[in-house]
Formats: C-alpha cells, structure tokens, sequence
C-alpha cells in the first residue's frame, strides 16, 4: 500500500540516513552498486553480502568502467552515460556483460540513479545469471526434446516402410486391451479389411472362432511354446484358415503381441522330402560353404565352424574365404573361376587354415548356382586328413599310384638313374600343366601354388614346351 507515502518521503519528516546505514541499504537492495563518475571512474563498488558469487571487486575502484565490459556492451554503457550527463535519464533497464581478465562473464541489469557528487551516477544492478543458467537450461531441454522428435520421427518413418514393404501380413496387439494397435495392408488382404478399419478393432472380433479370453490366452501360450506351432483361427469376412505367430514384446510399460498372419493358399505345396536339403545342410559332416562370386560367405554349416575352430557363425559369415585357405587369395580365384567358367570343379586338393593355425587337408568341389539375383557359389569341403592315414596303411605305408606301378616294368632294361630322371620329368611336367590349368595360365598364381619362384617356372616350362600354350 502506498497512501500516505509519497507526502512522507517528501515532506522532510525522515531523517537524514547516515553513511555507514545507506551503504548496507543500497547493497541489500540490488545485487551489485556501482557509483560512477562524470567521466567514467568506478568511485565505488557495494556487492550485497547475502550473495559471494561476484568474489570480491575492491579492485575495480579508481578504474574506468568500460575496462570491465564484453566489447559489445562499451558502446551501450557509453550511450546511456552520454545521455545521463545531458540530463536525461534512461528509461528502460541497461543489461551490461562484465569481464574481468576474461576469467568470467556475467550478465548484470542496471537502473540508473542520480547522485549528488559532481554528476556521479548511481548503478544499482541484479545479477542475471540465475535467469541466464535458466534460460540455458531451457534452450537445452528444447534442443534435447527436438533431437528426441526428430529420432522418433526417423524410427517411426523406418517401421512404415518396414511394415508396407515386408511381404509377411504383420499385426501389433495390445494384450491388456485384446485391440490392434497397427496393422500392414498384407493383414488387412488377409482379414478382408481396409488398413485404417483395422486400428483400435478388437482383434478376436476379426476370427469366428475364437472369443477375446480364448484368443489372448492361445496366443500368449503360444509365445512361451518353444516349437513355433501356430495358432490356427478362422477369419469372419475372408472365411478363410490363418495361423498365427506371436511375438511377445514391451513398449512403453505395456505389453505387446506382434502376430505374424500365414493364410492357407501363402502355406507352398512341396513333397515330403522338402525338408531334407535343410537337414543335410545341418546335419552332414562334409563343410558346405555358400559364398557370393566375389568369395564372401553368406552361409556356412556347423561342420565348417568345426573345420576351422570358429565359435559363432557370425564370426565366420561376412568374410572371404581366402582367410581360412592355405594359399589365400590364390585357392579362392581357382575355385572362383572355374566354377564361373564350367559351372562346378569336382575336386581341388589345398589344405584350410583354422583360428589356430593349423593346416588340414581337404578336397574341394565347388558348383556354380545360377540365380539372376542371387547368384552364389557352393562349396562342399572334405577333411581328408583321416583318408591320408588310412590310404597310407591300405599300402603299407608306400603310397603307389598306377603310373608308378608300370615303371616297375622298367627295371632290368634301364639303369635306376634313367628311371628315376624319366619319371620325374614326367610327374614334373604333369605337374605344372595341371596348375596352369588350374590358374587359367595365371603363371604367378601357378608359380605360388607350386612352391616355385615365377622364374624357376619359366625355365621349366620353356624345359617342356608349354612357355606357349594358352599364352
């Protein structure tokens, strides 16, 4: 209330306020006093004693104000003090940044006073930190809440296009309400609805067959089978057989049934051995290995893993062949470009390198299979470091080949020493032709797979003939 008092305060009847009193009253009274001369000197400097968040400014007096302004709040001060001293008081606020050695800046609104002494102006000032942190805080909590907007908004567009490209009919089932909460267009064909007729629906509704208990305790039984068996319904409008494949999931503090929707006519027709490539596939102790034609793996079966000392599958999936083959890049471009030049390779003798680093011989046949969009190339690989031993006792230890047997016939009609330099040029030259071929005359590949330098191979080819062939 203010009766009275404006005739009190000018009427003369206070007292006079003594200095020791005025200077405790004005400190409380704003945050920071300053009193500043004609020409600009700080002659005072009052902090309220209730806030020591300023630290003590006893050094700013006898200096020019402007030395503890940011650049852009000079001009301003110096505006409004001009305008002071021609005798006109600012009417608004002046809001000043201080700094002091550039340790710290902080926002002040000064109202301007006057004062008895010669001119001098009486800034009494509120700290706008407190309004400034806050003012942060809510620009951060805006930049935050935006970013968080802008995420659900890019999750959001990618399960629309998700949920409209995907071919399998997809429901979202809210549990607690036995209602859809989404659904595709493949769903809505099945249940013979339009996609925004399905949202809120109650979904037993949609079957003939079952009530909304029944429906929610089938399908959250179904979720905790571990066979995958479907939950077979019977729709109302389609009359159509639908099994079903929930999915139990939480979103939001609410539990969710995402049901997956295979109709009768989507269910293939095959014979009862359609399953059986799958369960070789698993089941063999032969590697098979199904890589793209460039050599990355797409598939591999538990016996590869085995053959190569890998303990997950995706450790193995992903990377080239060549990582786990004796002669790396070499072995892979032989098996690559004869199975892309005839369509499969029967055998190729190399030897597979594990986690270990151990080398195992095996036998590689590798197929070609013809597929406009995903053309690949399978592998079945052999171990046949178990054949080596048995072969090496089924001859006692002397492995003979056929051609060997017939030099036998040669002794008594030729010296050990012509026989032996006829037989190894033979194996030589049978050699050398045989990995050439296998290189598709990649004579560097061919020296590498032979354990030769690419000059030793030029000498030996040049020896028997072949420099020319396929060159």
């Amino acid at each position: 209330m203010t009766t009275g008092g404006t005739s009190f305060w000018t009427s003369g009847s206070v007292p006079l306020i003594e200095p020791e009193f005025l200077s405790s009253i004005i400190a409380a009274a704003s945050d920071i006093a300053l009193v500043v001369s004609a020409e600009g000197m700080i002659l005072s400097v009052l902090l309220n004693t209730q806030d020591d968040s300023f630290g003590n400014l006893k050094h700013w007096e006898g200096r020019p104000v402007v030395d503890f302004l940011t650049d852009e709040s000079v001009e301003k001060f110096q505006l409004a003090h001009d305008a002071y001293m021609a005798g006109q008081l600012p009417k608004k606020p002046l809001e000043l940044n201080h700094s002091d050695n550039a340790v710290w800046q902080y926002p002040v609104r000064y109202t301007f006073h006057r004062f008895g002494q010669e001119n001098a102006v009486l800034l009494l000032g509120r700290d706008l930190r407190p309004i400034a942190e806050t003012q942060q805080q809510l620009v951060q909590a805006q930049i935050a809440l935006e970013q968080g907007y802008e995420a659900r908004r890019e999750f959001d567009a990618r399960y629309r296009v998700v949920m409209s490209n995907v071919d399998d009919a997809v429901v979202f089932v809210s549990v607690q309400s036995g209602r859809i909460e989404d659904a595709n267009k493949q769903a809505a064909a099945v249940l013979g609805l339009k996609p925004d007729a399905l949202t809120g629906v109650s979904f037993a509704s949609l079957f003939s067959d079952r009530s909304v208990a029944e429906l929610t305790e089938s399908l959250m039984n179904a979720t905790l089978s571990d066979d995958a068996t479907p939950v077979t319904v019977v729709t109302s409008r389609t009359r159509q057989e639908v099994g079903l494949y929930p999915v139990l999931f939480r979103a939001s503090g609410q539990r969710v049934l995402m049901c997956r929707l295979v109709g009768s006519h989507d269910k293939p027709v095959v014979d009862g051995a359609s399953g059986h490539p799958a369960a070789l596939f698993r089941a063999t102790t032969d590697a098979i290995v199904f890589m793209d034609p460039r050599g990355t793996t797409l598939s591999v079966n538990d016996a590869f893993l085995d053959l190569v000392g890998a303990t997950h599958l995706s450790d193995v999936v992903g990377q080239s062949l060549a990582e786990y083959l004796a002669r790396g890049q070499i072995d892979l471009g032989v098996l690559l470009e004869n199975a892309a030049r005839s369509g499969q390779m029967r055998v190729y003798a190399t030897r597979m390198v594990n986690d270990l680093g151990a080398r195992v011989p095996v036998e590689v046949s590798a197929t070609s299979l013809e597929d406009a969009d995903n053309p690949a190339v399978a592998l079945i690989i052999r171990d046949v470091s178990r054949m080596e031993g048995v072969r090496k006792a089924e001859t006692g230890g002397a492995s003979m080949p056929e051609p060997g047997r017939n030099v036998m016939d040669l002794v008594g009609s030729a010296s050990l020493k012509e026989i032996v330099a006829e037989t190894t040029d033979v194996v030589e030259k049978m050699c050398i032709e045989t990995a050439v071929n296998l290189t598709r005359n990649n004579r560097v590949a061919a020296a590498e797979m032979l354990g030769l330098s690419r000059q030793s191979l030029y000498v030996k080819l040049r020896k028997y003939g072949l420099l020319s062939k396929n060159g």
